[in-house]
Parts: structure tokens; C-alpha cells; sequence
């Protein structure tokens, strides 16, 4: 069993019990639940020590995940991912499916697209979306790498994936909001 597959089998048994993970994404190091699961997420604006006015968004690995949470997604959202060159984060109105605690008061929600084997792998094996907040408590840095990421963040969650431990990543994803009427406003670059 490769190591991704080990990683992907480990984590997966601890989010279908409802528990948190520390893990690599396509972007920094993330905390992550089953989206659909909202005491978990609870447990992760707990962690971080986050109002849950202030939302996280959600990852998936396919178009198929991506329209079971977004029934009208705008066609400039399609075009926007096709001529990114960076991990992009797409703010879309009206999600459906995903813990009630995940959706802003403005009935939105952050989805990204990622395709990295791990964070792909999981979501597969899954079959529903996966929380991705940065592995720092609000207010904090967001850590570069993993050796980083605070003892209070690493205690608190149920398993730590062992894969990128060494990687530097210091580019958050682009973030645009896309209204229903298609409306794009561009929140970080």
C-alpha cells in the first residue's frame, strides 16, 4: 500500500467517526471534517477559536461534488477555474448538502477544486466534500509548513496525516465571489 493510500485509508476512518484531521492541501496545511458532519465542523471553529460568523470553505475532487452543492452554478465560474494558474476559491450562493455551521450569513459558501493525490483520494473515498480551514488559530499566521503549525492545533485534532511534512507552501488560494446574477468580485489575489 502506497503511502497515499495508507494516509488516505487512516484519515478517512477517522472522518466517517466524525473526527478532525490535520492534513496537506493543494495550497497550506488545512483542518479538515466531513462537511456534511456539523458537530465536526463545531469542533474545528472550536480548535481555532473562530466565530462561526467567519466561514471556512469546502473541497472537492470533481464537477459531480461541485453541482451536488451548487445546483445554479454561473458559467463564468467554469471559465474562471479553466484559466486559473493557481488553486482558486470560488465563493458560490446558495449551497445545499453541507453542514448548516459551513454556510455564511449571505447563504454562500467557499468551494475549491483540488486534484493533489491525497486531498483527491480522500474526497473519493468520501463521496461528499471535505472542510478546509488553515491550520492556525484565527487571528494567528497561517503557518508555511508544518513544522509551524501550533502544539494547541496539533493536540486538537483526532490524526495527522503523515505525507508533505516538509513542504513549503506560502500562496493561499485566489478567492472570487460569484453571485447568481454572476457578479465577480475578487477578495485576495
Amino acid at each position: 500500500m502506497s503511502d497515499v493510500n495508507k494516509e488516505v485509508f487512516n484519515a478517512y476512518e477517522v472522518i466517517k467517526n466524525g473526527g478532525i484531521i490535520l492534513y496537506p492541501t493543494d495550497t497550506v496545511w488545512g483542518i479538515g471534517c466531513d462537511a456534511t458532519n456539523e458537530e465536526a465542523v463545531k469542533r474545528i471553529f472550536e480548535l481555532k477559536k473562530r466565530a462561526e460568523s467567519k466561514s471556512m470553505i469546502i473541497l472537492v475532487n470533481n464537477d459531480r461534488l461541485l453541482y451536488q452543492v451548487f445546483k445554479n452554478i454561473p458559467q463564468v465560474a467554469f471559465d474562471i477555474l479553466d484559466c486559473s494558474d493557481k488553486p482558486t476559491t470560488l465563493i458560490l450562493d446558495h449551497p445545499a448538502k453541507v453542514a448548516k455551521n459551513l454556510i455564511a450569513s449571505d447563504d454562500s459558501l467557499g468551494i475549491r477544486i483540488v486534484n493533489t493525490p491525497f486531498c483527491y483520494n480522500l474526497i473519493e473515498r468520501m463521496k461528499r466534500p471535505l472542510v478546509s480551514t488553515s491550520a492556525n488559530i484565527s487571528g494567528m499566521p497561517t503557518p508555511v509548513q508544518f513544522k509551524d503549525i501550533s502544539d494547541e492545533i496539533k493536540n486538537g485534532v483526532d490524526y495527522i496525516v503523515g505525507l508533505d511534512q516538509e513542504k513549503k507552501s506560502e500562496k493561499s488560494s485566489t478567492i472570487i465571489k460569484l453571485t447568481s446574477d454572476s457578479k465577480v468580485t475578487i477578495i485576495r489575489k
